[in-house]
Order: structure tokens, then C-alpha cells, then sequence
């Protein structure tokens, strides 16, 4: 086990290089000059010029890249052009919308998964598991954006039951900060539920007819029973492995949902941040939306490797 952590470690280190260098140089080859947006098209050249040594962009790329590096190691990744504001105050602040945001949406998938994929792994062949595949396929086709508006058009607009957009923070109550999320959830929520409901569906049916499971019906359990006791807990492995992907999507993936109901999450900073050319936003965010991403995926593979062994013999 112990060879694997390494081993894993090792790769998500040099994942997290490997990304650093590529966000770093794409956002640095996007065209147009933040201090030039910032002083406007009439700006004089000599003022241009101090504020790209006062903002640090007079210096080479290696050397920017360098020092943007090893403060993030530091925990400081910079101050905003724009708002000249620490970035990890920016990030913090927003972090509160789009990490609920995430549990929310991730909850509302499982809930409506779960039970999904048991009735059409328990029903195949039959009406209602050809109904659940075709909802599910629906679900996966249909863009989250575009439902995002549907949901808007529904139930904000045509029966008020909630706000089309906005964030009523956490200062005004729990129930009013998740009325707020709800929507927003829940377009992000079903799309995944349409992919966890096929895996956990196919995830069942790999283990149905398994030997355990004719031993278990066997000895006198039900067909319900032996699925619930027995097929559910070896079918959730893979089942867990996607939940959590698609945390980490979640978290990362909302930056379209974030705008079209105007949270002030991650996703709406990054958008705002690129609109700006505030570059040491935008790069201090995608870094950091990257790490949570391949920590997660870390986290998830080594708490598979824990709970299969045969992995770990076979990475070995």
C-alpha cells in the first residue's frame, strides 16, 4: 500500500507541475495588456509603462511564473489588478457559494441515482428499466445551461416559488441560502444523476449473477434482499469512484450555471476575471479549481485501491 501512495503521490505532483506551466501559458498568450484595459486607450505610454512595474509585468515569463509558483506554496497568490485585493481573500468569499453549491447538486444526483438504478437493475429488460434509460439518455443529451433557463422560465417566472437569480448569503438564514441554490443545483444535479444512475444500473448487473449472489438465494434470501445485502455493497466501488468525479466536476464545472443565476461563486469570479484581463485572478482560480480536481481524483483512487486489494497487487 505504501508503494502505491508513493506512486500515485509522485503522479499528482507532477500533474499539478504539469498544469501550473500549461494554465500559466495559455492565459499568458491570451492578446491584450491588463494595464492597458486598466488605464483605457487614451493612456500615455510613461503611464502605461509604471503601472506594468508596479503590477509586476515588466518582469520575463520565467520569472513571473516563478514567483507566482512559490507564492501559491506560501499560501499568497497575489493581489487582483482590478480590486487590489489579496486573491485568496476573492477566492475565500466565493468559495462559500460554489462549495455548497456542490454538495447540494452532488446530494440531489446521489438521491435521485440511487433508487433509480436499483428499479431498472432490478427491472431489466422490462417497461420500467427502458424508461429509466430513456430518461437517463435525455438527461445526458439535454445541456445543463439550457434546462438552467427552463427551470427559470418555470418556477421563477411563471409561479414565483423561487428567485431567477442572485444569492441571499448566508446572513439571512440556511433556508434562504439553499432556497437560493436550488435551482442552480438542480440544473447541475441531473445531468449528473443521468450518468450515476447508468453506472450504478450497470454496476449492479456486472454482480447480479454472480456466484455469492445464487448462494444467497440459496440459502433463502428474497431477490430484493439478496440485491439490497449483498449485489448493492459489491456494486457501489465503482459507484463511489464516479460520485467522486464528479464532486471535483462540480466544483470545477459551474462556471456557466454560476452566471446564468448570478451567484458570486468561483465560476462567476473566473468569468469576471477574464472580462477584466485580471491575469493573476484567473490564474491563482484555475490552479486552484486544477488542485481540487486532482485531489479528489487522488483521494477517490487510493480509497479504491484500499477497499480492492486486487488493484493495489496489480499496480505493484
Amino acid at each position: 500500500m505504501l508503494h502505491y501512495l508513493f506512486r500515485r503521490s509522485v503522479a499528482l505532483l507532477a500533474t499539478l507541475v504539469v498544469a501550473s506551466l500549461i494554465v500559466f501559458l495559455v492565459i499568458e498568450v491570451v492578446p491584450g495588456d491588463p494595464a492597458s484595459y486598466m488605464l483605457g486607450m487614451n493612456a500615455q505610454p510613461d503611464t502605461v509603462a509604471a503601472l506594468r512595474a508596479e503590477l509586476g509585468l515588466d518582469q520575463s515569463r520565467t520569472l513571473r511564473y516563478l514567483h507566482w509558483v512559490s507564492g501559491m506554496l506560501h499560501g499568497d497568490f497575489g493581489r487582483s489588478y482590478t480590486y487590489r485585493t489579496p486573491v485568496a481573500d476573492m477566492v475565500a468569499d466565493r468559495l462559500w457559494v460554489s462549495l455548497p453549491l456542490a454538495i447540494y447538486a452532488l446530494t440531489l444526483s446521489t438521491l435521485i441515482a440511487f433508487p433509480a438504478g436499483i428499479w431498472a437493475a432490478s427491472r431489466r429488460g422490462r417497461l420500467a428499466d427502458s424508461a429509466v434509460m430513456g430518461f437517463t439518455q435525455l438527461g445526458i443529451a439535454v445541456p445543463n445551461f439550457w434546462f438552467a433557463l427552463l427551470l427559470v422560465m418555470l418556477f421563477a417566472i411563471q409561479l414565483g416559488w423561487f428567485s431567477a437569480g442572485g444569492f441571499a448569503g448566508w446572513d439571512s438564514g440556511v433556508l434562504a441560502s439553499l432556497k437560493s441554490l436550488t435551482l442552480p443545483a438542480v440544473s447541475l444535479a441531473l445531468p449528473q444523476a443521468a450518468i450515476l444512475t447508468r453506472v450504478m444500473r450497470s454496476s449492479l448487473l456486472d454482480v447480479l449473477h454472480d456466484d455469492f449472489m445464487r448462494t444467497a438465494r440459496a440459502k433463502g434470501l428474497s431477490a430484493r434482499q439478496a440485491l439490497l445485502r449483498h449485489a448493492l455493497r459489491n456494486a457501489m466501488i465503482p459507484v463511489l469512484t464516479i460520485m467522486g468525479l464528479q464532486f471535483s466536476f462540480l466544483i470545477a464545472g459551474a462556471i456557466i450555471i454560476e452566471n446564468v443565476f448570478f451567484l458570486p461563486g468561483l465560476g462567476r469570479l473566473i468569468f469576471q476575471s477574464i472580462a477584466q484581463r485580471d491575469l493573476i485572478v484567473v490564474e491563482s482560480v484555475v490552479m486552484l479549481l486544477v488542485f481540487a480536481v486532482v485531489m479528489v481524483t487522488f483521494l477517490v483512487d487510493v480509497a479504491y485501491a484500499w477497499v480492492d486489494p486486487r488493484l493495489r497487487h496489480q499496480r505493484r
